[in-house]
């Protein structure tokens, strides 16, 4: 009869615990703006409400205004800005470890995990080519296309893509990656710089009360892609070759505004052409201007480099075909009187 209650306890114990698994394991304690919920991939969206139980599978989902505060059970917190979309995709808790994962599809938010007194905490924060291993910390992440950009409040957090090698993040620095592969090396956010001022806004539509104007959300990627543009021509000067391309590159993949992107491809370019004697890699990205962005101010240089570069490439037909088109469309550009060299030459 003893064993009998045992075991009687025990599986009543187990039931008790399985079923407020399933019910719930985080609620929308805070919400404005649109904002909306469901319990499980593949199914439609419902309004959400503040109060909304999540389980093990839910998903979130914020508009253009929305905003929500996610507080666990375990008394962890998820900020979540606008235009993002998040699932709760495992949850448990012990006495003896805390584990977790959320997979971010896309936008911004901002973690609080707390940390066990045990040392024993395993979340991850997941996008579809980054991972935040969180042991108990304060961090911010964005999500954008295949660009992942992640600052530091407090704690250390280890980034990495889609292999095992990864970087430290803590207090004050940015790490970023994109398209699966192993982060940058941490950068400190220096004072009266764009970093800072991306940092700024990151904590504004990240606090505790959603900003008045989501505007400064929407310029986040492009100030950090045009920071990356700055910090990928001092690596190229310092003679980091790879590491510029790679920064160029996440700042392509970060912003969709043409300006910004031609710069990026210009600066592509010139570390192909000028450091690595790589004119064929050069010639794509100036092409890849003209083709994309026929209105950017870049394209009168993109159109230049291009004629030169088959030059030097010994396409003369086709160095000359890009060099009259020059001459047509910019009759008194910058380059006019090397465009008139060159023709002659080819003469």
């Amino acid at each position: 009869m003893g064993k009998f209650l045992i075991i009687s306890i025990i599986i009543f114990q187990l039931y008790t615990t399985l079923s407020w698994a399933n019910e719930y394991v985080a609620l929308i304690s805070e919400k404005s703006g649109s904002v909306h919920i469901r319990d499980k991939k593949n199914v439609i969206y419902g309004e959400a409400k503040k109060g909304s139980r999540l389980a093990i599978g839910s998903w979130i989902k914020t508009g253009n205004d929305g905003w929500a505060l996610l507080t666990f059970v375990d008394g962890s917190k998820l900020t979540i800005a606008n235009n993002s979309e998040l699932e709760i995709t495992e949850f448990l808790i012990s006495k003896k470890t805390k584990k977790g994962v959320f997979s971010m599809m896309q936008g911004k938010l901002r973690a609080s995990i707390v940390k066990m007194s045990q040392d024993k905490v395993d979340f991850k924060i997941k996008s579809p080519t980054a991972v935040a291993g969180v042991k108990g910390t304060e961090f911010m992440m964005m999500t954008r296309g295949e660009a992942n950009v992640f600052f530091g409040n407090e704690g250390v957090v280890e980034i990495y893509g889609q292999l095992e090698q990864g970087k430290f993040l803590t207090y004050d620095t940015m790490v970023q990656n994109t398209r699966g592969l192993t982060p940058t090396d941490p950068v400190k956010v220096e004072p009266n710089t764009p970093l800072e001022t991306a940092k700024k806004y990151f904590s504004e539509i990240t606090s505790a009360k959603p900003p008045k104007d989501w505007e400064i959300s929407d310029s986040l990627p492009h100030i950090i892609a045009r920071w990356n543009i700055n910090y990928g021509h001092y690596l190229a000067d310092s003679g980091r070759y790879e590491e510029a391309l790679y920064v160029f590159q996440i700042a392509l993949d970060l912003t969709d505004n043409p300006e910004i992107r031609s710069d990026a491809r210009l600066e592509r370019g010139a570390v192909y052409s000028r450091f690595l004697k790589n004119a064929e890699s050069a010639l794509a990205e100036y092409l890849l201007i003209l083709e994309e962005y026929p209105n950017v101010p870049q394209r009168e240089t993109a159109l230049y480099l291009t004629a030169m570069t088959l030059y030097e490439l010994k396409f003369f037909d086709s160095a000359k075909e890009r060099l009259l088109q020059y001459k047509k469309e910019f009759p008194e550009g910058r380059y006019i009187g090397n465009v008139d060299t060159i023709l002659k030459l080819l003469k």
